[in-house]
């Protein structure tokens, strides 16, 4: 049965957030909110969470999952980031925005996209997600929260904890959000296009 933490959106309360903590470092699968919909995540190098994911939302080895990271420095550390795609990216982070950018040669192949080598990186727009990454200290590995057959994200975390008590350690509760996944901008091999269009404007694209 999964813990659930009711966690204020603009105060994140310090004792939830480091218990939030420790249980994804110690191997748990977190359903959490985000700037566009809620999400799973776990510790990077949990093999076992990120299969538990997979399962959740039915995924094959292909799908290439996002690196949640707190500042554009962590993401630097896994992905090649070009003095244009730097720019772009300081303006649209933090924001409901997933880049799939060149992975860095020595980044693990289970962080990758198994043909490609590419590594997709988020930096959501919201309070609790941020205190969640500075008590961890390391980005998350991370999916929208669509369940199969569905074609939105879950937004409501009650409806969440129904579907998903017995599937996830922890439900953190930071009250209703939006259904869209954030969207996806694909921009390896010096080309840009958009693969998903979810939350967040894309009118940049037209400058």
């Amino acid at each position: 049965m999964a813990q659930y933490f009711h966690i204020h959106l603009e105060n994140p309360q310090a004792r939830l957030i480091k218990q939030a903590a420790e249980i994804v470092a110690g191997g748990g699968l977190v359903a959490y909110p985000t700037d566009s919909s809620y999400a799973l995540g776990c510790h990077l190098e949990d093999k076992d969470a990120v299969r538990r994911i997979r399962r959740i939302r039915n995924l094959d080895r292909h799908h290439n999952f996002t690196l949640v990271a707190s500042d554009l420095k962590q993401i630097s550390h896994f992905a090649k980031i070009d003095n244009e795609q730097f720019r772009l990216l300081k303006t649209l982070t933090p924001g409901p925005y997933t880049f799939i950018l060149d992975a860095k040669r020595l980044v693990p192949n289970r962080l990758v996209h198994p043909k490609r080598r590419t590594i997709g990186i988020r930096i959501p727009d919201h309070a609790i997600v941020k205190a969640l990454l500075t008590e961890l200290g390391e980005p998350i590995m991370s999916s929208s929260l669509i369940l199969p057959d569905a074609e939105i994200a879950l937004g409501d975390p009650q409806i969440i904890r129904q579907k998903l008590e017995h599937e996830v350690d922890l439900v953190i509760d930071g009250g209703p959000v939006g259904n869209l996944p954030s969207t996806v901008i694909d921009w390896h091999g010096g080309h840009l296009k958009i693969v998903r269009r979810g939350a967040g404007n894309i009118t940049f694209l037209q400058n």
